[in-house]
């Protein structure tokens, strides 16, 4: 850690009593700072080129309306990058229980179609599936999927077998992202979701570091996946899906949502 280290201290004053949070992907790390109120995220310098994409999607939603971090400083160099920004506040989504999620998810949808109805036309980034499938392909290659983020019914099939059945919908769901691509989040994941629990309102986005465009559905697949882990039965979760599919305002496409829930693993190295 001693380069990110040497980055972060030439951008962060006091940077020793920042609190390390997590180790995110390509070995990058988040810290908190003691007032609670800016997060940093350090990349070695084979990470900083998707911090720098970070960055750039950070500071273009913050333009939007749309709740999330706004961007503090910036640094990068030989050794690596760094990137501060705001706090959002409140709560992760996925640490409520059943009863506070249950208050806050239909102001999540509406929010999800909030992001989903901006102008694609003013957004730089894409997330196309063209992309989306190469890398799943890659990753696979590399035999380096993250299995334990599959489907469960998936878990006991060889990834190839996986990859050779969304190779067998392919066609088909480039034809939908033709019909309807989106600004996506491009990790929509209960942990990326901010909340008031005492409001039960959405504050904001964090982790768009995948923000692009792209099928409704690679949102909605990851999105509706992740707060599986908290309603308690398969009744609470098809419940839930009629209210989310209501106060977004569309039905949900069964196909492609299996399709994309299968496809997001794949895309995620160990």
């Amino acid at each position: 850690m001693g380069n990110q280290d040497t980055v972060l201290g030439r951008v962060v004053r006091g940077a020793k009593d920042w609190t390390t949070i997590t180790a995110g992907e390509s070995g990058a790390r988040v810290l908190r700072s003691p007032d609670e109120r800016s997060y940093a995220k350090v990349a070695t310098a084979a990470g900083r080129e998707d911090l720098a994409g970070e960055r750039d999607r950070i500071a273009w939603l913050s333009r939007t309306g749309i709740g999330g971090p706004a961007v503090l400083d910036w640094s990068s160099d030989d050794d690596g990058a760094c990137l501060v920004m705001t706090a959002v506040p409140g709560i992760p989504a996925n640490l409520l229980d059943v009863e506070k999620l249950s208050a806050v998810w239909p102001h999540l949808a509406e929010m999800v179609r909030d992001v989903h109805e901006l102008s694609p036309d003013d957004c730089p980034f894409r997330r196309d599936l063209a992309a989306m499938m190469d890398r799943a392909r890659d990753v696979v290659a590399k035999n380096l999927v993250a299995t334990e983020l599959l489907p469960v019914e998936l878990q006991d099939l060889p990834v190839q077998d996986v990859l050779e059945r969304l190779e067998s919908a392919y066609g088909e769901r480039l034809a939908d992202e033709r019909v309807e691509t989106v600004v996506c989040h491009g990790d929509l994941c209960l942990p990326n979701v901010m909340v008031d629990p005492e409001t039960a309102r959405v504050t904001g986005f964090v982790g768009v570091g995948r923000l692009g465009l792209a099928d409704p559905y690679a949102d909605i697949a990851l999105l509706l996946a992740s707060a599986r882990e908290t309603w308690p039965d398969d009744d609470s979760a098809r419940g839930a899906d009629a209210v989310f599919a209501t106060r977004y305002g569309a039905s949900l496409d069964a196909g492609r949502r299996r399709f994309y829930q299968w496809l997001d693993p794949l895309t995620r190295y160990a």
